[in-house]
C-alpha cells in the first residue's frame, strides 16, 4: 500500500486563514489598522515574508488595502452590500421605516434567541454596558447618542448569538439601521412614556438573554418592536389629524 506524503501547509497560508477568520468574525472591523508586518511576525511567531505574502494574497481577494502615507486597511467595502444613494433612498421614505421594523422583527428576535441560548459572560457584560450607554444618552437628551448607543446594542446582540452571517448582515446594514433608529427616536421623544416603555422593553430583553431564556427573549423582542410599530403608527395618525385642523383654522382665517 502506498502512503501519500503529509505536506506541512505553508507558514504564509495559515496566516492568510488566521486573518481571514478574525475578519469573518468581525474582531477585524472595516477601516481597522492592521499592525505593522514586523509585530504581526512577532505576533505569529514567523518571517516578516510569510506574513508579507499573506498580505499580498489577501489584498488580492480585496480584504485589505494599502493606503497612501503606509498602513495596511481592512477594506471599507467589505459590508458595502447596500449603496449610499440607496440607503439615502430607502431611508427617507416614510412607508420603508414600517417595513425596516418588520425585517427587524426577524433579525433581532433571532439575535436575541441565540444570545440567550449561546452567549458567554463577557458577551452579556458587553451587552449590560451597551444598555447603560443608552440610558446615560438618554439622560442627558442626546438623540443622536441614543441612537448611536442602540446600534452598538443591536451588534452586541448580534456578536452574541454567535452566528457570523447574522453578524455580517446585521453590519452590513447597520446605517440603514441606525438612521431608523434615529427617526424613531425623535418621534418616540414626543411621549415620555413611550421612551420609558421602550428602555423597560430592553431591560426585560436582557434580562431574558442573561438568564439562558432563549424563547422569551424573542418574545420580548418581537413585543418591544411591536410597541414602537404601533406608537409610530399613532403618532403619524395624531400628526394627521393636526394637519387637518390647522388646514381647516386657516381656511376659516382667509379672508372671503
Amino acid at each position: 500500500m502506498a502512503y501519500q506524503r503529509i505536506r506541512q501547509p505553508k507558514l504564509a497560508d495559515v496566516i492568510e486563514q488566521e486573518l481571514e477568520r478574525l475578519i469573518v468574525e468581525g474582531i477585524l472591523s472595516p477601516g481597522q489598522q492592521l499592525p505593522p508586518e514586523r509585530e504581526l511576525a512577532k505576533q505569529f511567531d514567523v518571517s516578516r515574508p510569510s506574513v508579507r505574502e499573506a498580505i499580498q494574497r489577501l489584498e488580492a481577494k480585496r480584504l485589505l488595502t494599502r493606503r497612501q502615507g503606509g498602513g495596511t486597511f481592512i477594506s471599507e467595502n467589505i459590508w458595502k452590500s447596500f449603496s449610499d444613494p440607496l440607503l439615502e433612498l430607502l431611508s427617507s421614505h416614510n412607508e420603508t421605516r414600517l417595513d425596516l421594523l418588520e425585517a427587524r422583527h426577524a433579525m433581532e428576535g433571532i439575535s436575541a434567541y441565540f444570545a440567550a441560548l449561546r452567549g458567554t459572560e463577557e458577551d452579556f457584560a458587553q451587552i449590560e454596558t451597551c444598555l447603560k450607554h443608552i440610558c446615560l444618552a438618554q439622560k442627558a437628551g442626546d438623540v443622536e447618542a441614543e441612537a448611536s448607543a442602540v446600534m452598538a446594542f443591536l451588534i452586541a446582540l448580534t456578536e452574541a448569538a454567535h452566528n457570523v452571517v447574522l453578524l455580517h448582515i446585521i453590519r452590513s446594514l447597520a446605517p440603514l439601521l441606525e438612521q431608523n433608529v434615529l427617526q424613531n427616536l425623535k418621534l418616540l421623544h414626543r411621549r415620555d412614556e413611550a421612551v420609558e416603555k421602550v428602555s423597560i422593553h430592553r431591560a426585560n430583553i436582557v434580562e431574558a438573554i442573561v438568564s439562558g431564556e432563549p424563547e422569551k427573549a424573542r418574545e420580548m423582542s418581537h413585543s418591544h418592536l411591536a410597541y414602537i410599530e404601533e406608537t409610530l403608527l399613532d403618532l403619524t395618525r395624531e400628526d394627521s389629524r393636526r394637519e387637518r385642523s390647522l388646514r381647516r383654522i386657516q381656511q376659516g382665517n382667509d379672508p372671503q
